[in-house]
């Protein structure tokens, strides 16, 4: 099966093909500064790390672009009423930002172009697209005339009959309904105090819209593959870029464009008002597990809205928690020797490989992904229960889950290793302790082990521990 996905520009599922035989070149839109980040927006960050996990998973080189949206109107207006100049107001969301992706085990992309550092490359662009007759000037602002690009609308799915420029807006972000030229560059205003560049097109500064075109040009080239965002992204921002971007250069900007839903909270759109807004450092606060959250964000199909629920965190803590157990079990399978019975597990994994390959290969249906995985899972646990696999067996169904795993990224635990020496010495006790029939120890060995927040299970193989 070929690797599919849904094109929103053109709305349906298609075959992806990437400009370059086995290489993709990624564009996904990053943060706004001026704030910590919400986990809507992390619904969107941790779709867009699958996305590249799936693409190396399936073969390919990803090159992967992530700008900072460093200087727009929140960013000003924020470093105003901080009293921080822009630089440093927004140095310190920068850091939150990748402590976060950190504690979400997002990976990192190869490129994070600010905009801030990239002004030259935005004045080359609207220079071009000035030369080919797609901009006008009112009091030194540069605008992009929408009525110069017949393919406007077509991402957004604005009806080109009855859609009526009104004007202009100034403004970086606005409805859907309010089509205008949009400004390309700001002439400086005395509400944007010190936040200015002296350039060829006068003192002023970026438009939002103008900065991912020319990052995005710049690492990935004039045509790429893929370019990514929030369905909030979609107009007029994204909407914006292609227009530029195809004016700018009279090439194909995007091959695929693909955009995540939106999170609910609880079943209700999340926001202040209703105390449900939260970052992610909100959600640590209350003492939720970082890697649960993470799966929870990876479960639902990133085209489908995420009902996000602290029972749904507990749900995927309890599916890390089984295949957490699976790999202790298997580990400690591949170290007892045996020859095993090979045809089962091998045909069981064989299975579950070629499934859960078809699932990712079907524009990233993780969820159907996961349900193959966890057919697995019960019947790996089956296989161990029996008391029949061998050690090869049990390394080649452990190897596969770890190939699972590069996806998921929920197998590894931050653990305390003194402790977990201990508690292992403890199920050595147990287990002597019940080999001699003293079970007054063995059950007082289990309270111990119990008091410190483990839990041990006897099965066929031997006894099996992890953490609550």
């Amino acid at each position: 099966m070929a690797l599919r996905f849904h094109n929103s520009l053109t709305r349906q599922r298609e075959i992806f093909t990437p400009l370059v035989p086995g290489k993709v070149g990624l564009y996904t839109c990053g943060p706004t500064v001026y704030n910590f980040a919400h986990i809507g927006n992390f619904r969107t960050f941790v779709f867009e790390d699958l996305l590249r996990r799936s693409l190396r998973f399936l073969g390919y080189d990803v090159t992967q672009v992530m700008n900072f949206t460093d200087v727009d109107d929140k960013t000003i207006r924020g470093s105003q009423a901080s009293g921080e100049s822009l630089d440093t107001f927004t140095a310190r969301f920068k850091q939150a930002f990748f402590e976060d992706l950190d504690t979400l085990r997002v990976q990192r992309a190869e490129h994070y172009p600010e905009a801030t550092t990239h002004i030259e490359e935005m004045v080359v662009l609207i220079e071009q697209l000035r030369a080919r007759g797609h901009t006008y000037e009112d009091n030194g602002s540069i605008y992009f005339r929408i009525a110069s690009f017949p393919g406007y609308g077509r991402l957004a799915n604005l009806n080109p009959e009855q859609m009526r420029t009104s004007g202009r807006v100034d403004n970086d972000e606005y409805e859907k309904e309010d089509v205008r030229d949009f400004a390309l560059w700001k002439a400086w205003t005395p509400e944007d105090g010190p936040v200015f560049w002296e350039t060829r097109l006068g003192k002023g500064r970026p438009g939002w819209h103008i900065e991912c075109s020319a990052m995005s040009m710049k690492y990935l080239g004039e045509h790429f593959d893929l370019h990514t965002g929030g369905v909030d992204n979609r107009f007029p921002h994204h909407e914006n870029e292609i227009a530029q971007s195809c004016c700018a250069t009279g090439q194909p900007f995007v091959g695929t464009w693909l955009h995540s839903e939106f999170l609910l909270v609880e079943g209700k759109k999340m926001s202040k008002s209703l105390g449900n807004f939260y970052t992610l450092r909100d959600l640590l606060d209350r003492g939720l597990d970082p890697v649960a959250i993470r799966y929870t964000l990876l479960s639902v199909h990133y085209r489908a809205q995420l009902n996000f629920s602290f029972e749904g965190i507990d749900a995927s803590a309890q599916a890390i928690r089984r295949l957490r157990d699976l790999q202790r079990r298997l580990v400690q399978a591949t170290g007892q020797g045996g020859a095993g019975s090979p045809g089962r597990a091998r045909q069981v994994t064989d299975q579950c490989r070629q499934e859960f390959r078809a699932a990712v290969e079907d524009d990233l249906n993780l969820a159907g992904a996961l349900g193959q995985l966890f057919t697995w899972v019960r019947e790996s646990n089956s296989l161990l229960d029996e008391g029949t696999l061998g050690a090869a067996e049990a390394a080649f169904m452990l190897e596969w889950l770890l190939e699972v795993d590069s996806l998921l990224d929920v197998l590894r635990e931050e653990r305390d290793e003194g402790e977990e020496a201990r508690v292992a010495h403890l199920v050595e006790e147990r287990a002597k302790a019940k080999a001699a029939k003293d079970f007054t120890l063995a059950d007082r060995l289990r309270g111990d082990i119990d008091a410190l927040g483990w839990v041990v299970k006897d099965t066929p193989a031997g006894p099996v521990f992890h953490k609550k």
